[in-house]
């Protein structure tokens, strides 16, 4: 009989925590899990049920958000409020649940910023917890660390980390487990033929991949092109993303002012312009054609803010393409410096220019790394392995909680 599982997801824009979990359900052994889903209403909705998952929608589900950057100072206190009007929806949608899916047997809440559906699933359900850990936690604070830990040490039945640096992140003593991440073997499913852009034919396609947001590095990569292009290099810079939401009307102008919202497509638009770089840079909006994506650069880069491997990283890999990541202390289940891609310091467009030249000037590099990343994604990253090991977990939290 199929295990029936509700996973609760945090935010309504389809990032890499959604396409991560989208692929897990999808790879799970057929007929042994039954899945269910509670998430804020957005574009994620829409791409769970195509896969004819059954979705409660929300306004919103209320996080506590304790991760290395989006942790609470200054002015982020102020999201707290946000996160206090969307508790009677999280409250809701769960007790909505609850009514209408009565044989759940397992509660995944796929981040573990949200500590009050952790609880309030426990409450309501009297199910095991399995808690997603997708950032890196902040461990300098003593309270918000030690509450954490206290919420998830009795209510959690275990914790899966996405990779050994996010683990390291983590109280000791907790029950954490590290499951990788993963695409399918076949990648032939990730064309969706929608890719039907001609590049200028340059000696090199360098591309970016992510939500528009200054800490994915941006700004970065912006920087990086124009210091290449004065320089001569002869390269296409393709920016694959979009602004994750609205920033219009009187409610924008406002968190704009107060640093919550920025619009960065608009930045990197009025970028281009000002530096004349327009016949070299690409901004072609999100794509959900990963085979094409993938197969049209030659290089990834991650020059991200939140000094960890992101999904993209292994995402190109598959295509044996290496990358260049911000990371200061790479883990070798992720990344290996010099071997499966380059590992840059963090918000440093110079150094990131420095590797794109690397790549530029050694075209055998791209090859080899290329390669070497491909055996290390097959090893660590092949969805259908991982998910067996998730749904081991499944039954052993059933099998001890009865």
């Amino acid at each position: 009989m199929p295990i029936s599982v509700l996973y609760i997801h945090h935010c309504g824009a389809f990032g890499g925590s959604s396409r991560s979990l989208l692929e897990m359900i999808k790879s799970f052994p057929e007929n042994s899990v039954r899945p269910h889903l509670i998430t804020q209403r957005g574009v994620v909705a829409e791409f769970f049920k195509k896969e004819g998952v059954p979705i409660i929608k929300t306004t919103g589900i209320s996080q506590f958000d304790n991760t290395q950057m989006g942790y609470y100072r200054k002015y982020r206190w102020l999201i707290l409020l946000r996160e206090l009007y969307y508790a009677p929806f999280t409250l809701f949608a769960i007790i909505k649940a609850r009514l209408k899916w009565r044989s759940i047997d397992i509660m995944h809440i796929n981040e573990i910023t949200m500590l009050l559906p952790i609880i309030l699933s426990k409450l309501i359900f009297c199910k095991p917890v399995v808690v997603h850990c997708r950032t890196l936690q902040r461990r300098d604070n003593k309270f918000r660390y030690h509450l954490i830990k206290f919420i998830l040490k009795h209510l959690s039945g275990i914790i899966i980390a996405i990779d050994s640096t996010v683990k390291d992140t983590l109280p000791n003593d907790l029950n954490v487990k590290v499951i990788h991440n993963g695409l399918l073997p076949d990648l032939n499913i990730y064309s969706s033929g929608e890719w039907n852009f001609d590049f200028p034919k340059r000696n090199l396609n360098v591309g970016m991949v992510g939500n528009l947001l200054p800490v994915k590095g941006v700004y970065e990569f912006i920087e990086a092109a124009k210091i290449c292009i004065e320089k001569g290099r002869d390269i296409n810079f393709i920016i694959v993303g979009d602004n994750p939401y609205k920033v219009r009307g009187i409610k924008g102008m406002l968190l704009r002012k107060l640093g919550f919202r920025v619009d960065v497509k608009s930045d990197i638009k009025r970028l281009i312009q000002e530096y004349a770089i327009k016949d070299y840079v690409r901004l072609i909006g999100f794509r959900s054609d990963l085979k094409g994506v993938y197969e049209n650069i030659d290089i990834l880069c991650f020059p991200s803010h939140i000094n960890a491997v992101g999904r993209p990283v292994f995402e190109a890999a598959f295509f044996k393409v290496p990358s260049i990541v911000a990371i200061t202390n790479p883990k070798k289940d992720t990344i290996i410096n010099k071997e499966t891609g380059l590992c840059i310091p963090l918000k440093n467009p110079k150094a990131l220019a420095d590797a794109i030249e690397y790549f530029y000037l050694n075209r055998r590099e791209i090859k080899r790394m290329g390669e070497m990343a491909y055996r290390l994604a097959q090893s660590n990253f092949n969805i259908c392995k991982n998910a067996k090991q998730i749904l081991e977990s499944y039954k052993e939290l059933i099998k001890t909680s009865n």
